[in-house]
């Protein structure tokens, strides 16, 4: 038998900040009976993976207010409605790394496909070079670490690195960096 498709009915915002929203949704099951979905609709993501000349990459570490533990991560940034993810990878690679340097996008994921509807777009970063831009957000302040792939790989198997969209990015950028 063939899966099917839930039919959308009409959608509620509930709830709105700066950054995400709480949305409920009316829609119809394949068995035809209404049913109630609650999510949290976001404008996306983007995660840089930065690759030092020596093939090291670059990951930042910051304090993780919800969890009350330090993170280490790679740099990202949420897209608002209608932003460019290539533009947000860009600027939050800057900002979080202070460098610059060629971008490729090399795929995509969703973080929590049950609760939110939003989607990293994951790059690499190559050539790097220090940025003459200043952009800073006020309530970060990052510690870098230089990972080989292999550091990684042991970082993710220890819970040194616990960030599940770092881990994703990883997975995305592994298969690639390895092939190339």
């Amino acid at each position: 038998m063939a899966l099917k498709e839930w039919k959308h009915k009409s959608t509620v915002t509930k709830f709105k900040n700066p950054w995400w929203e709480y949305r409920l949704d009316e829609c119809f099951i394949p068995n035809g009976k209404e049913y109630e979905y609650h999510f949290v609709h976001t404008g996306g993501s983007a995660m840089v993976v930065p690759v030092m000349d020596d093939g090291r990459l670059m990951f930042v570490k910051q304090f993780r207010y919800l969890n009350r533990k330090f993170s280490v991560e790679f740099p990202a940034g949420g897209i608002k409605d209608g932003q460019n993810p290539d533009v947000i990878a860009r600027k939050e690679l800057i900002e979080e790394t202070g460098f610059d340097g060629t971008l490729e996008k090399i795929g995509f994921f969703n973080p929590y496909n049950g609760i939110t509807d939003e989607i990293c777009h994951v790059y690499i970063a190559r050539n790097l070079f220090r940025s003459e831009m200043e952009i800073k957000d006020e309530q970060e302040e990052f510690e870098y670490l230089y990972l080989s792939p292999g550091e990684i790989n042991r970082y993710i198997s220890e819970n040194l690195i616990y960030d599940g969209m770092t881990m994703a990015s990883w997975a995305i950028a592994s298969g690639y960096f390895f092939k190339k």
